[in-house]
């Protein structure tokens, strides 16, 4: 790439998916007061995958409009079961809450996305997964976060399909990517047509 793609987030799952498909990729974490986003737009009857989008948008375009040219990626994901959504855990008992809501039970991971240049938006996709947690017992949600530790407060749903998390499915459709919070094949895409440096 002539220049590198900055994302608009602090994700360490992101950035490394991103650099893992050889892409030259700067962090700039951006500042938006998510909880408050995401109350307003619940209020207007907006559903999951909007909230995802807008939110990619919002953390794109304010990026962008700091580094004038700059191709800015933002990215969001949301959980939703039942009409419940989740965020990330903040504690290991609100973990194992989560987890213990979502066992048993199927639930929505929504991903989108927003490349902005400028403050303007030129690119946007979002992409659905829909996960089957197994049952499971307290005693079972107490062992798996002993054997995960503070891994489960980066990801919503308080677990990564990539690790040790995966035991706790019977059943996943969707892409691996967008399960991750990432849907890389259509960026990947997008990324070849408007950029030099890749296959």
């Amino acid at each position: 790439m002539s220049a590198p793609l900055i994302l608009a987030s602090g994700s360490a799952t992101r950035l490394r998916l991103l650099r893992n498909a050889g892409l030259t990729v700067e962090a700039v974490p951006a500042a938006i007061d998510e909880a408050t986003v995401k109350e307003s737009l619940r209020a207007e009857g907006a559903s999951v995958a909007d909230v995802a989008q807008e939110l990619a948008h919002l953390k794109a375009e304010r990026v962008s409009r700091r580094l004038p040219g700059a191709m800015v990626l933002g990215a969001d994901q949301m959980l939703d079961c039942g009409g419940t959504w989740f965020d990330k855990p903040e504690s290991r008992a609100g973990a194992a809450t989560q987890l213990l809501s979502l066992a048993g039970r199927t639930h929505k991971l929504v991903s989108g996305l927003a490349i902005h240049r400028d403050g303007a938006s030129i690119w946007t996709h979002r992409a659905v997964a829909t996960l089957t947690m197994r049952p499971l017992t307290p005693a079972q949600v107490e062992t798996y976060l002993d054997q995960t530790g503070d891994s489960v407060f980066s990801s919503v749903g308080a677990y990564h399909i990539e690790g040790l998390g995966l035991n706790l499915f019977e059943k996943i459709d969707g892409d691996f990517f967008t399960i991750q919070g990432l849907p890389m094949l259509p960026l990947l895409a997008f990324l070849r047509v408007h950029t030099m440096g890749l296959v």
